[in-house]
């Protein structure tokens, strides 16, 4: 049956850059060149949430289980370069850091990336577009299934939504989901996006356990 929005799909995907390099994969053989340190894990993600690429999941309503090929445009992947956010800083910004701004140095700025693209005249040009702003990239994506277990549904999508494990109960139609100590009105905002993707009425209970944080 063609897959339709909120349906839960579990996918394996590699992100290439158009003519280029692969810049983001779940399979484990790409995922070990890019960092060999990460373990590739199983992603599942419903349909129409802006949870994965949006041209992604455009392309994948009214499609079935299979493998597919798609060249995504800046508009439907990772947005189009913004002139304005190349920036100039003073040279002496760095200097009372102590930082040496290098350029194709890759820098942190109040947790916001940019790249050093030229050092001339005491002042730096810094560009904090990301990486893949402006480019075309293809995606391999092979669906594995369409996830119809309510457990996974919602464990995929706490852990998306809080990038936490939490521990949850669910009774009727009711989702009871344990969080730590001033998490409850933040997983509170989420109630309305529990509703419509599971159609589970979310409740909220704080305990003193500390969750386990994803990395």
């Amino acid at each position: 049956m063609p897959f339709q929005k909120n349906d839960f799909l579990e996918v394996e995907f590699i992100g290439r850059i158009k003519d280029g390099e692969v810049f983001d994969s779940n399979v484990a053989e790409e995922l070990n060149k890019l960092n060999p340190n990460q373990q590739a894990k199983p992603f599942i993600f419903p349909l129409g949430q802006d949870m994965f690429l949006k041209g992604i999941e455009n392309f994948l309503i009214g499609k079935e289980v299979g493998s597919y090929e798609l060249e995504l445009s800046p508009k439907d992947a990772f947005g189009f370069r913004d002139p304005s956010m190349v920036q100039m800083i003073p040279m002496k910004i760095f200097i009372e850091h102590k930082i040496n701004p290098i350029p194709g140095t890759i820098l942190n700025f109040d947790n916001k990336l940019g790249k050093v693209l030229t050092v001339s005249g005491g002042r730096v040009m810094i560009d904090f577009n990301g990486p893949l702003a402006g480019k075309d990239v293809i995606y391999s994506v092979k669906v594995l299934r369409k996830v119809e277990n309510i457990d996974e549904k919602v464990k995929s999508l706490v852990e998306f939504l809080f990038r936490r494990e939490f521990k949850y109960k669910i009774h009727d139609k009711k989702l009871l989901l344990n969080v730590d100590k001033g998490f409850k009105a933040f997983a509170e905002l989420f109630k309305d996006k529990f509703k419509e993707m599971l159609d589970l009425d979310l409740e909220v209970i704080e305990v003193e356990e500390k969750p386990v944080k994803k990395e």
